[in-house]
């Protein structure tokens, strides 16, 4: 056998042994994108990843939310979604009943405690928000995703805002969005299962489009409001201090402590 043609055999066998051993290709395509900084890596995680801590340890993942229930207070303390640009529709679904939460282990609160209570069944992701699907649509009318709102913040401010949301969620391609009520203070309740009423409800809209964040959050008394919603502007800083709750835990910290602290406006106003 010619000595040139079986030591190719050999070179040869040997590349495919060490290719497979190790499992890596011999030669390794680097996206230049992945040398930059981490800001722009964690911009493409999911949703998972900007998830707030849970002071209850329940939580309960749908399709398109993810929330954090309190059975004692019967309702989340906080709701996340993401709501890309895309999802931003008009499709005039037909409102379904509010159902309780398959699950949530504790049970969520029956619908029925708002009746007669003087308060809407006041939704945390709204449901204008996932109009592009109809199961998505449905699933916001769990009761684990609503709280008690006085009518005329519900349809008055808190709607101005929810609008406000879906604007920047198409100005900004797509937004981390997460919402609640402040449920910690002596609250009243109303029903025979005690859903707690808050007295404020916070907002926080982070945006990481193209690897560069900027965060705004909001915390609006539950009464009627003509003021302009940044008036009710705050840094995540303080809403973090009055609920105990760590709103972006994996974030580098040096972006969250920057972002959090912060209560700057400017890149938020329509141009």
């Amino acid at each position: 056998m010619n000595f040139k043609f079986l030591f190719g055999i050999i070179v040869v066998g040997f590349s495919f042994l060490a290719y497979n051993q190790f499992d890596v290709p011999l030669v390794e395509k680097v996206n230049s994108n992945e040398l930059n900084s981490t800001t722009t890596t964690q911009s493409n995680r999911d949703l998972n990843f900007y998830l707030p801590t849970s002071t209850t340890s329940q939580i309960v993942k749908h399709n398109y939310y993810t929330l954090s229930y309190n059975e004692k207070a019967e309702q989340a303390e906080w709701v996340a979604y993401e709501l890309k640009k895309n999802y931003v529709k008009n499709s005039n679904f037909k409102r379904p009943y509010f159902i309780e939460d398959p699950k949530v282990t504790t049970q969520s609160a029956h619908w029925k405690n708002y009746k007669k209570s003087g308060y809407d069944k006041g939704h945390l992701c709204p449901a204008a928000d996932m109009e592009f699907d109809i199961n998505a649509y449905n699933d916001t009318f769990f009761t684990s995703n609503i709280s008690p709102q006085n009518h005329e913040f519900n349809s008055g401010i808190w709607n101005r805002l929810e609008q406000k949301i879906r604007f920047w969620a198409v100005k900004n391609d797509g937004l981390i969005v997460v919402t609640g009520g402040v449920l910690k203070g002596n609250l009243k309740a109303i029903g025979t299962e005690k859903v707690i009423v808050p007295k404020y409800f916070y907002k926080i809209a982070l945006s990481h489009s193209k690897g560069n964040y900027k965060m705004i959050a909001f915390l609006v008394p539950n009464e009627k409001s003509s003021k302009p919603i940044f008036d009710y502007v705050v840094s995540v800083d303080k809403i973090e201090s009055i609920t105990g709750i760590d709103f972006f835990p994996k974030l580098e910290n040096s972006i969250e402590n920057s972002l959090e602290k912060s209560v700057d406006i400017s890149s938020w106003l329509s141009k």
